[in-house]
């Protein structure tokens, strides 16, 4: 099987480090399958270091906020993907849903649909952008 490229949402993260048992058996699937490429967002990445940093998470591998990053890259052996100018242009070219505003989604769903790359999320508000092309496996918890 060729292996496939995946873009990860920041609570994928975050149960694939404290608590598997809250991903469904395809995206466990996914994860374990050592053949696919598997990319947080550096905009992810962020935002987990925020919520390291106001204590709004708690994950006992992370002892820290910069232990994330290495966590990420060593332990888990995933990609960080950095926002780039197609990325951007794609976000402007998305609509605005009333109900989803968050602008962290938005630019995950940006670089996703620019790279044509499925995006794995438990936000049932993903679904909106599939008109626009995004590809999305959803972690129904």
């Amino acid at each position: 099987m060729k292996p496939r490229r995946y873009l990860i949402d920041s609570n994928i993260v975050i149960y694939r480090t404290s608590d598997k048992e809250l991903l469904t058996a395809e995206v466990r699937a996914i994860l374990k399958d050592t053949s696919n490429y598997i990319y947080v967002p550096s905009k992810c990445v962020e935002e987990l270091i925020y919520l390291q940093q106001s204590e709004r998470i708690n994950v006992k591998q992370w002892r820290s906020a910069e232990d994330i990053i290495g966590y990420i890259i060593e332990e888990l052996s995933y990609v960080i993907k950095c926002v780039t100018v197609d990325h951007m242009k794609e976000l402007a070219r998305l609509p605005v849903f009333p109900k989803h505003k968050d602008p962290t989604d938005r630019i995950i769903i940006a670089q996703a649909v620019n790279e044509r790359i499925p995006l794995i999320s438990s936000d049932e508000k993903f679904h909106d952008y599939k008109r626009s092309g995004l590809e999305f496996i959803y972690n129904k918890r």
